[in-house]
């Protein structure tokens, strides 16, 4: 059979359910690959609607392989125009599916492949696809394959040298990994560059990009005397918005070196912004290739969290090149290895950059609201998982967040200088290779000294573990009582007890002091400590500073969290105590009740404790204003066994209504104080600035008028993205003539500026107005809105799904509208629509008439015909 009459695959959503049932893969029948790679060459002649790529790979079999296998080589919706081996055309190759199969004797040869791409049409965005005029790549984790056929697995690992040709005009810069090391021009208009990366690198870590850029570019002078050469590359009339990325960058590289030892190792750095992307960004071996979002940023168009956002984002990928690149995975099951430990390094360097003690918060918050909910619903998994049958659903707040907090923990009971030890070890043991989370452990346990046996239970168990603390007193001695269980989760009935590091202080109530923190590591279900010398009741901090990931019981009454909230010497306990004041109010109010003397009473405790913060001349404005913020209605939902979202609510605004009425004038001057700040990026300014809002958003619950008065006034005065973008917000949750008013305002003001506008759509789609969900349904139909782009989706829809007032309507029109979306999103984009599944999947934490709806628009979307099977495995484990 010639090419001609070859079966060809599908050509651009190949992964459909109807297509083929996908296979279910396994973390126990891994297998180390048939056949290496040793060097891959690629030559592409470059067009938006026509791409052509030639391979060349020198393969050999893998003496650990089988010796009898032949050359697979996965594809995706690419078909073979030619293959030769050894220089011979050869036509006894076939395909088996997606994959191309070469029979092959003897030990090495090299393979010469040639296949062809529509970029234009690549509406998925993986693989190679064209992106406003410009081409670029996304390859993690499987999207190499849509570009050429490949053994397309993080344990492949070969040296890269590519060159690419192109119109000049149209493509007037070429980029890839590694070195540029030739280029020219020739006579027809087009031009030519050639790239080599000398390290190894699995193929999930190639990069292409090409297009009309310009660059902001720099250097950097590495620990051992070496000069590296940064460029950021963008769209012309970007260039001034690169600023902050270029000095993030230049930060993180010496953060890194300072605190990890880890130098780069190219000579050059490329950044590339694409308006078009999946994700946050990508780590490509020396071409990182970033949403817009995470590079562009002005005071006029990016808030504060913007720019923190930035930064982070800039050392999250900057700091794989040693932890995911230079060290890669061996398989898709060790993805946390990479993505949790790179998280944690990004988390201490953004605490290094800016404060320590709100960034700790901000972690904490973020994992609460998206890692805890997946921890009790359908979709648990360990950081390590056992099975799957899309790895793009895995790339979840499990894996990231929660693997950087288990990190965290052997650092914390290793301590930083022995924690650096081991991960010095695991750089020097594995460079070069691709690596396993047991090869981490193993590391810190070596290079740190400790015993992590139990310890790996971390990786293998889902679920939030749940800690009872329950203090005793007696004579002069306290004694603490400690359980720990872990619910059961989907596959998993029974846990095993795990070591959890619990950071702890018994506080004498008189002197409003401690005698010291200890160390507890609970690595029983059950323990008892005893604290002598203590003549009266200590008062119990508990996990201080987040010590472990944990759910904490600790049955503290309202005077002890009062006492925490004005005294513990940690911030993150006085956050803490604060929050559980809270949450204990609103939890008793939504499950037995309140009368009107204990309601009054638990919101007397709550203002007298905020009236203490905004009174505590030793807190920072920044810190001020995270302690201020009140625990999340989704933090909230996660304290009930069935949640009715609308209570929760109504609850929640009705405290923040009393509160503001209460703290009215106290907020009237914060604001007022805080508004007298001149606009600088140093810590008291963007502090000013978020108490600003914070003011606002109090005083809108409690004095609506006035909140309106002051916000129009904040959006009309502001020199600054962060003060008009929370003075909008305010106004967008309001019944007020200047709340439209200011919105039209904001859109003729940013008209063409794609990210600022992406706010416009979530202001509105994530406001407390009670006529969100109409309001949607209109921006659904505005000229701005597309599905083609992601951040446009993700700002409508996502900031829509994760407002409970509005999309948990009663009448379920809320979810009908997601399922709408991701029915219409999937066969475009289904990695973007997979990622709406799990705001229907926690159905079974919602009260009955809600979950009925909610269950009944997942088997609508599980019955549509040619599902992905991205969308297909996240809707059949919400149902399952």
């Amino acid at each position: 059979m010639d090419i001609a009459t070859r079966p060809s695959t599908p050509p651009e959503n190949a992964k459909t359910a109807d297509a083929a049932p996908p296979p279910l893969i396994r973390r126990e029948d891994y297998r180390p690959p048939e056949w290496l790679v040793a060097e891959v060459g690629l030559d592409f002649a470059l067009g938006l609607d026509e791409t052509r790529v030639s391979a060349v790979l020198e393969v050999r079999r893998n003496p650990a392989g089988s010796d009898i296998e032949p050359l697979r080589l996965n594809g995706d919706g690419i078909a073979a125009r030619s293959v030769t081996v050894d220089g011979k055309a050869i036509n006894d190759w076939r395909m088996d599916g997606p994959d191309l199969v070469i029979e092959l004797p003897g030990e090495a040869h090299r393979v010469e492949i040639e296949t062809q791409v529509n970029p234009l049409s690549n509406s998925q965005l993986m693989g190679l696809y064209a992106s406003n005029g410009m081409l670029c790549t996304q390859c993690e984790a499987e999207g190499f394959r849509r570009i050429m056929f490949f053994p397309d697995r993080p344990d492949v690992l070969a040296t890269y040298r590519v060159r690419m040709s192109g119109d000049l005009a149209q493509f007037p810069v070429l980029l890839s990994n590694g070195n540029c090391i030739a280029k020219g021009e020739n006579p027809d208009g087009t031009h030519w560059a050639e790239w080599h990366d000398p390290w190894p690198k699995p193929s999930y870590l190639f990069a292409l990009v090409a297009g009309d850029l310009v660059a902001n570019s720099d250097s950097f002078t590495t620990m051992s005397g070496r000069k590296v050469d940064l460029v950021i590359w963008v769209r012309k009339g970007d260039e001034d918005r690169t600023h902050h990325a270029m000095r993030s960058l230049k930060h993180a590289m010496k953060w890194d070196e300072e605190t990890f030892g880890r130098e780069y190792d190219l000579d050059l750095f490329n950044i590339v912004a694409v308006s078009d992307f999946n994700m946050g960004a990508m780590e490509n071996k020396g071409l990182n290739v970033f949403n817009t979002r995470y590079v562009l940023a002005d005071p006029e168009t990016a808030t504060d969290g913007d720019y923190d956002a930035v930064e982070g984002v800039i050392g999250h990928e900057y700091f794989h090149n040693w932890s995911g690149n230079r060290v890669t995975c061996r398989d898709w099951f060790q993805l946390s290895l990479k993505e949790g430990f790179t998280v944690l390094r990004d988390q201490l360097f953004s605490a290094a950059m800016g404060s320590e003690l709100v960034k700790r918060i901000e972690d904490v918050r973020v994992l609460r609201a998206s890692q805890f909910p997946e921890d009790s619903g359908p979709l648990a998994h360990p950081i390590r998982p056992d099975s799957y049958h899309e790895i793009s659903n895995f790339y979840t707040a499990t894996v990231y967040n929660k693997g950087a907090e288990v990190i965290r923990m052997m650092r914390t009971m290793a301590g930083p200088e022995r924690f650096r030890k081991g991960t010095d070890l695991y750089f020097e043991r594995h460079d070069g290779e691709a690596a396993t989370c047991e090869d981490f452990i193993r590391a810190i346990e070596d290079g740190a000294g400790l015993d992590l046996r139990q310890f790996r239970q971390w990786y293998a168990q889902a679920g939030t573990p749940q800690v009872t603390a329950r203090l005793e007193h007696d004579g002069d001695v306290a004694t603490l009582h400690l359980a720990q269980s872990i619910p059961s989760t989907p596959g998993q009935e029974t846990k095993q007890p795990m070591p959890i590091p619990l950071r702890t202080a018994l506080f004498d109530r008189a002197s409003g002091r401690h005698h010291g923190e200890q160390l507890i590591v609970l690595s029983e279900a059950e323990t008892t400590i005893r604290f002598p010398g203590f003549a009266a009741r200590p008062v119990l901090s508990i996990n201080r500073d987040f010590s472990a990931p944990v759910a904490i019981d600790a049955g503290p009454s309202t005077a002890d969290l009062v006492f925490l909230a004005e005294h513990d010497d940690d911030p993150f306990a006085r956050y803490e105590a604060l929050q559980q004041l809270i949450v204990q109010h609103l939890v008793s109010a939504l499950t037995v009740g309140l009368d009107e003397v204990a309601r009054a009473a638990g919101r007397a405790a709550i203002g007298q404790a905020l009236r203490l913060i905004l009174a505590d001349a030793s807190l920072d404005d920044l810190m001020r204003g995270e302690l201020l913020i009140l625990p999340g209605e989704a933090y909230l939902a996660e304290q009930l066994l069935r949640a009715d979202p609308q209570a929760i609510r109504a609850e929640r605004e009705a405290l923040k209504g009393w509160l503001g009425g209460f703290l009215q004038e106290a907020f009237t001057h914060l604001h007022e104080r805080c508004s007298a700040v001149p606009f600088s990026l140093e810590a008291a300014a963007r502090g000013a600035r978020k108490l600003k809002t914070q003011a606002l958003v109090y005083l809108a619950a409690g004095a609506p008028e006035e909140a309106a008065r002051r916000a129009a006034a904040q959006y009309d005065g502001a020199d600054n993205m962060t003060d008009r973008q929370g003075a909008l917000m305010v106004l967008s949750g309001l019944e007020t003539p200047l709340r439209d008013e200011k919105i039209a305002d904001f859109h003729g003001r940013y008209s063409g500026n794609a990210l600022v506008i992406d706010k416009w759509f979530s202001l509105q789609a994530g406001s407390l107005h009670p006529r969100v969900l109409e309001q949607v349904r209109a921006l659904a139909e505005h000229p701005d809105f597309t599905l083609a782009n992601p951040n446009r989706v993700r700002a409508l829809y996502m900031a829509f799904a994760v407002n409970p007032g509005a999309f948990h309507a009663a009448s379920g029109k809320g979810y009908r509208m997601i399922a709408d979306l991701i029915l219409a999103l999937d066969p475009m984009n289904a990695q973007t629509a997979a990622r709406f599944v799990p705001s229907l999947g926690r159905w079974r934490r919602i009260e009955p008439h809600r979950a009925a709806l909610m269950k009944a628009e997942l088997e609508r979307i599980a019955a549509a015909p040619r599902l992905s099977r991205d969308t297909c495995e996240q809707v059949s484990r919400s149902l399952d």
